[in-house]
């Protein structure tokens, strides 16, 4: 006979158990378990349930036992109900399972994607196949409403129904009504009195609606944002010396129709404190002299914790150079409040010294360990160095075959003047098949593709072909670069190429090419971290492709030189890059220089040289002045002119912008056309700063311009006319997009020159300075 078994409620988990009305039954006498039975089971494995069952056959069956077991089931989340009932010596447990998730959808869904809301739901615990709870499907309903408070969704309204589906399963559909979002409409300060709300305003990155409102989302309220928004207010309060400031209120408010939320911060200034004075204490290793010259703040100076912070650093830092890998310093200020002055005292704590035992190489599955290790600067067996580990991590950053690159320090057990470097490095596929299309103003739809793999075998050599279809510059090119040709790091480069240039494309009815076929090797040659050699030799040949519509100096070149040239070059150069960034520079320089010499070999001895500076100051936050200069210079030898297919160009974006793509320069003295020249100068510069409302985004900066340059020629059968610099000044946008940088320019002549050829808007995708 079945007895189903009573649990006594005895305490506050077995009264709610009860409550779901698992059993209702007198006590059972104790009883040793001869055999389990489990009955309703649907999905669950039978072998599940005696998992997490407590009684096992051989057991002896109690009302306490019962209860456990009750207990034990229902905590798994498996079973709506669970029952518990006696047999003589068998137990059967019966349980009804919870139905499964089947379907998850939406309906009302604009603003979000469904598969982000479906990561949203799944990392809250609700997905597919797992069972259904009421309190999971109301913690959903939470995170969807979440999701949309993040966008200014405030009057979203969420509703789940739930719908029986066949094998005990439901389908949730989850039903929104998105409503209007709510938009910021005033943000007050209340209590600043030093500055002004529009200079504190700059500072944070909520804002009201603006012209680029759609792009920022910065008129959506979040209280993450203004978390880090009034954090960005107290450092620029601490930063120009107010220690007092604080801030005692925000208020949040939103109307009642939740499109509009207005805030309130009330905030106390205080008054600005000075640096009475500034102290070095602690072990200083007999280095006073140098650690102070690494103060950046000195008495007499408005306070600015900016300043403190980035002077405690750099004592760190250079204690590190010296071995001190735990070194520490504490700034120990001494407020007077009735001045206003405070009193620096920086307490220097090198602790111990300590050498590199072994550098360990961590995560590199593809890669080599002596691609990595040779980019080391720090070396094991040798005193610790934060600056060359430093440089060390920079390097294996640079070498572009991994995502992520970790350096750390790991003391040594049981021994107090012993770390290890461990070099954790997450591989990234280097192998790729590119295609591209771009479009500009001079050259229209561009193609491009290419295979490359930059790491062959994990050796850390490099194999490229590319291809460029542009109407004026097309481009057949296979590239090897070997990193380190030799164990000293000398670099080879081998290229093969086939490039074809039509200079005159956009200033004349002219279809003049010049087809170029060669090859070259060139090694490079690191005299510092920053500074390269190259040496190289190549073979070269062109061929000028004439017809009726060509510039007449040009016919007479090819009929006096022919119109196939051989030559031999024999190029040597230099580098130099110290900026931050080679995509978006913000400091720092950039210079090269190269000289190529068409040896007497070949049909047309010349040399040319090339020149080329950058240099980039941030001298307000966002602001960034770019300067850039390039010049080139090329003369025939053996009494030979300077070949034309060598010729240098200028006009158009990346050269002096608002005036025809090479368009300057020495024309032609029978059709008037430019023809290019020997000799080349050109000078920009520039202003970029975030575009207005968009906060500090460097993805989308405005920039002014002033550019200037020209072209010259030897004389001859050219007609120069004013051949002085041309200048242009203009305005533009630059947009680090999706497939690659965008650079939009109006451009304006200074002075107008009688034939010269304008161009007011350019742009272009991939260009540079």
């Amino acid at each position: 006979m079945f007895r189903p078994h009573r649990l006594v409620p005895k305490t506050v988990a077995a009264a709610a158990i009860a409550a779901h009305g698992l059993v209702a039954h007198a006590a059972t006498t104790p009883f040793v378990v001869q055999d389990i039975r489990i009955e309703g089971l649907q999905r669950v494995e039978p072998g599940t349930v005696f998992a997490y069952l407590p009684i096992k056959q051989g057991d002896t069956f109690t009302d306490d036992k019962a209860s456990d077991a009750i207990r034990a089931l229902y905590a798994t989340g498996f079973f709506n109900d669970v029952r518990i009932g006696t047999e003589g010596g068998v137990v059967v447990v019966q349980v009804q399972e919870r139905p499964a998730i089947g379907t998850i959808d939406f309906a009302g869904i604009k603003e979000f994607d469904k598969d982000n809301l479906t990561k949203a739901l799944r990392a809250v615990g609700l997905s597919q196949g797992r069972y259904y709870d009421k309190a999971l499907v109301d913690k959903a309903e939470q995170e969807l409403k979440r999701q949309y408070l993040t966008r200014g969704f405030y009057a979203a309204e969420v509703t789940t129904t739930v719908t029986p589906i066949d094998r005990n399963r439901v389908g949730l559909l989850f039903s929104v009504v998105e409503g209007p979002s709510a938009k910021i409409r005033q943000i007050n300060f209340i209590g600043n009195k030093s500055y002004s709300s529009g200079t504190l305003l700059s500072e944070m990155q909520l804002s009201t609606p603006n012209w680029f409102s759609w792009y920022t989302k910065n008129d959506l309220y979040s209280k993450e944002k203004l978390t880090g928004d009034l954090e960005n207010v107290r450092s620029y309060y601490l930063n120009h010396g107010y220690l007092e400031f604080n801030i005692d209120s925000t208020q949040v408010s939103i109307s009642p129709d939740k499109k509009d939320m207005y805030l309130t911060v009330g905030i106390h200034e205080g008054e600005p404190y000075k640096v009475s004075g500034i102290h070095l204490a602690g072990n200083l290793l007999d280095r006073e002299a140098e650690l102070n010259k690494l103060i950046k703040i000195k008495p007499g100076d408005r306070f600015s914790a900016e300043k403190l912070q980035a002077t405690t650093k750099s004592i760190v830092d250079k204690l590190g150079e010296y071995g001190y890998a735990f070194a520490t310093v504490n700034a120990l200020p001494q407020i007077n409040q009735a001045d206003h002055t405070v009193d620096l005292t920086l307490q220097v704590d090198p602790s111990r010294r300590v050498y590199v035992r072994r550098i360990n190489v961590i995560g590199n599955t593809r890669t080599r360990d002596e691609v990595v290790r040779r980019e080391m600067r720090q070396l094991e067996s040798s005193w610790f160095d934060s600056s060359r580990l430093a440089l060390s991590k920079d390097r294996i950053n640079r070498l572009g075959y991994f995502t992520d690159v970790d350096v750390t320090t790991v003391p040594v057990e049981g021994t107090p003047d012993q770390v290890d470097v461990n070099v954790k490095v997450a591989e990234k596929p280097t192998g790729a098949i590119t295609l591209g299309a771009g479009f500009s103003s001079t050259d229209k739809v561009v193609l491009s593709a290419g295979v490359s793999q930059d790491n062959v075998f994990g050796s850390g050599t490099s194999l490229s072909v590319n291809i460029n279809t542009a109407k004026t510059y097309r481009t057949l090119a296979v590239t090897q670069v070997d990193p380190y040709f030799t164990v000293d790091g000398i670099k080879r480069i081998t290229d093969v190429y086939y490039r074809t240039y039509q200079p005159l494309y956009y200033s004349t009815d002219s279809s003049f090419k010049i087809i170029t076929t060669g090859a070259d090797l060139k090694f490079g040659i690191p005299f510092s971290e920053v500074d390269t050699v190259f040496f190289g030799i190549g073979f070269e040949q062109d061929t000028l492709d004439v017809d009726q519509y060509t510039p007449q100096s040009y016919i007479d070149y090819v009929n006096e030189f022919g119109r196939v040239s051989n030559n031999i070059p024999f190029t040597i150069g230099w580098s130099r890059d110290a900026r931050d960034s080679a995509l978006i520079p913000s400091r720092g320089y950039f210079t090269q220089a190269n000289f190529e010499w068409g040896t007497p070999v070949g049909s047309t001895p010349y040399v040319k040289t090339d020149v080329q500076a950058q240099y980039y100051y941030s001298f307000a936050r966002g602001f960034v002045l770019g300067m850039n200069f390039q010049a080139g210079y090329g003369k025939g030898l053996d009494g030979k002119p300077y070949p034309i297919f060598k010729n240098y160009y200028a006009g158009g974006i990346g050269s002096v912008r608002g005036y025809e793509p090479s368009s300057l320069g020495p024309r032609d003295a029978k059709t008037n056309d430019p023809i290019g020249g020997s000799k080349m100068v050109v000078g920009n510069i520039e202003l970029t700063f975030p575009l207005p409302g968009t906060g500090y985004d460097r993805t989308l900066r405005v920039f002014t311009f002033v550019d200037a340059g020209n072209v010259w020629g030897d004389e001859g059968n050219t007609s120069t006319g004013a051949n002085g610099l041309r200048y242009a000044y203009g305005v533009g946008l630059a947009w680090i997009s999706p497939i690659g940088p965008l650079k939009l320019s109006l451009g304006f002549p200074m002075v107008k020159h009688e034939g010269d050829q304008y161009q007011k808007f350019q742009f272009q995708i991939g260009t540079a300075f």
